[in-house]
């Protein structure tokens, strides 16, 4: 047997079942080149489930040779702005792709689909509706039931050619009719029951101006731009599968250039999340969210704020891989990815979120230890950096309990604990406020445990991160949690809505937070991984190198002690 054979066979297998289908058709001959599209609408930002998507056309593009075009489908003035085209170029490039030329637009083939409109009117196949809204949503029917012919539905050629006219040079008014297909008001498929192709709409567009007052629907346009571009392989999402006969009855019935073919993938959907564009609007625009960039939100613009890694979603996306059926992936599987990312490539830095004071009271007055910490275990390209020591240090308050239990590592009343880098201490004597909490914790420190270890071979199981109060630099940490508290979106009481679920603690933000004074002139989207509280990041909005520190949590490091005090 062929071993160069059996490998390709076991490659091919290997495939999904979009990669299968362009591979047969690179094989067969049907097409000699990929060509693949990203065709976002201008009227929002990106989703992570925009990034499924446009991950798929530009990978299959480049993985067999071929090109992958961004094309924006602008055929919705009311809500189409530039702001969003330059956002949507800056997701693709932050996600590390890029487009084949200029990026293209449906608006610049109106006249094409103009002409298009004119020749189905000609082959008797297209008429001016002048039914209202309120009709046409009557006489369509319904699943189980044919819908009405229009009674407009045979008019002459002539007569529908008038009108057409009279709808694009702004005669007629808006609402007052549209232009549909003459297909069958009987068909199964009820969006095959003469949909609507053109309506007026008398808006001024963010491309061509007031040059056109009508403007196609996005079934009629969406084939059209394909077969202009010679797209071979139009991959949309599963919602798409019974748009499919209305994609190639337009291709089948006029003369366009090309055949394109479309085919359908199962959409990201992740737990606690929201992935209609409709819904982000409004968490936006009803002040739930800051922004589009909030970083709780699934938009990439969010995640990246967040301090999402660009190569952690693309490798969350290669792993979910490609299929048919829908499902509900758990947004912990992203987290995952996240922290495999960022445990391999993000500095360390210790940070005290809940500030508690410890003093060493044996520790010689005015004396400054330095010690050396590595800037990342993993790399042995990070290098290192100095930290000082002194008697006076910052712990957190979650590291102290009066009363602990057996397997309690951390600091309790006549506990030896070690402090990352530095020496052995000792609670002896805690201070407490009025309310008779911690305030500070009064320690011994043994110094022949100089670096963290005992000459004489004791050993202690608590390992503990802290700060120099001389030298430690205020900072503002913002922490988050699910924005939405419902696993499934999707499965939403009866008379609930998905602002109804939304987590009241999705944002919480600390000012009290203490950080290494290296940290304060950190660059925006630097990340770090705080020691034992998890990655974080510089904020791009609100944080100011030198002046005022401020850190969006990534993601937590996994609790060890959480999972314990569970178990019970």
């Amino acid at each position: 047997m062929d071993d160069s054979n059996n490998n390709g066979e076991e490659k091919t297998r290997g495939l999904d079942f979009i990669r299968q289908i362009i591979k047969e058709d690179l094989d067969s001959g049907r097409v000699s080149q990929v060509v693949t599209r990203f065709p976002p609408e201008p009227n929002g930002y990106l989703h992570i489930g925009h990034a499924k998507a446009f991950t798929l056309s530009f990978s299959v593009a480049e993985e067999f040779g071929g090109i992958c075009r961004l094309r924006y489908d602008d055929t919705n003035p009311e809500k189409e702005d530039e702001e969003f085209v330059r956002g949507i170029e800056e997701d693709i490039r932050w996600m590390g792709f890029k487009w084949e030329g200029e990026p293209r637009h449906a608006s610049s083939y109106f006249a094409r689909f103009y002409e298009w409109a004119v020749e189905l009117v000609n082959a008797g196949k297209a008429y001016v509706d002048h039914q209202s809204p309120e009709e046409m949503v009557e006489n369509r029917g319904t699943p189980t039931k044919s819908g009405l012919d229009s009674p407009y539905r045979n008019r002459s050629v002539e007569e529908n050619l008038e009108l057409l006219e009279q709808m694009r040079t702004g005669v007629l008014d808006e609402g007052s009719c549209v232009l549909r297909a003459k297909i069958a008001m009987d068909h199964v498929n009820i969006l095959m029951r003469d949909p609507t192709l053109y309506r007026i709409r008398k808006e001024t567009h963010h491309r061509t101006g007031d040059d056109w007052c009508i403007y196609p629907m996005y079934d009629f346009a969406h084939g059209f731009e394909d077969a202009i571009e010679g797209v071979t392989h139009s991959l949309c999402s599963l919602e798409f599968v019974n748009h499919r006969p209305l994609y190639d009855w337009f291709l089948d019935n006029v003369s366009v250039p090309s055949r394109p073919h479309q085919y359908e993938f199962a959409r990201l959907n992740l737990s606690h999340t929201i992935m209609s564009k409709r819904y982000l609007r409004k968490l936006v625009e009803d002040h739930h969210v800051h922004g589009w960039d909030d970083p709780r939100m699934p938009t990439l613009k969010g995640m990246r704020r967040r301090g999402y890694p660009a190569a952690a979603i693309r490798k969350f996306i290669d792993e979910i891989g490609v299929s048919k059926v829908n499902s509900l992936v758990d947004v912990e599987f992203l987290n995952f990815h996240v922290r495999e990312e960022l445990n391999r490539t993000a500095h360390r830095r210790m940070a005290v979120i809940n500030p508690l004071k410890l003093t060493i009271t044996n520790w010689p007055e005015g004396k400054i230890d330095i010690f050396t910490a590595e800037n990342n275990p993993g790399d042995t390209e990070a290098g290192s950096r100095d930290i000082k020591f002194s008697g006076e240090l910052w712990v957190e308050k979650t590291d102290y309990m009066d009363d602990a239990p057996r397997k309690w590592f951390r600091m309790t009343p006549g506990k030896e604990v070690r402090l990352k880098y530095a020496y052995y201490v000792t609670v002896n004597e805690i201070l407490r406020d009025n309310s008779g909490e911690p305030e500070e914790l009064l320690c011994t420190y043994d110094p022949e445990t100089r670096g963290g270890d005992s000459p004489d071979g004791r050993k202690v199981k608590g390992t503990l991160h802290w700060l120099s109060r001389h030298d430690a630099v205020n900072a503002e940490l913002r922490l988050f949690d699910h924005l939405i508290t419902l696993e499934d979106v999707s499965k939403a009481e009866e008379g609930k809505e998905f602002l109804d679920y939304i987590n009241p603690e999705s944002e919480l933000i600390n000012t009290e937070a203490k950080v290494e004074p290296a940290l304060a002139s950190a660059a925006a989207e630097e990340r770090f991984q705080f020691m034992r509280n998890g990655y974080f990041v510089a904020d791009t909005v609100n944080h100011i190198p030198g002046a005022k520190p401020v850190f969006n949590r990534i993601v937590g490091l996994r609790d060890s002690w959480a999972k314990i005090a569970k178990k019970g």
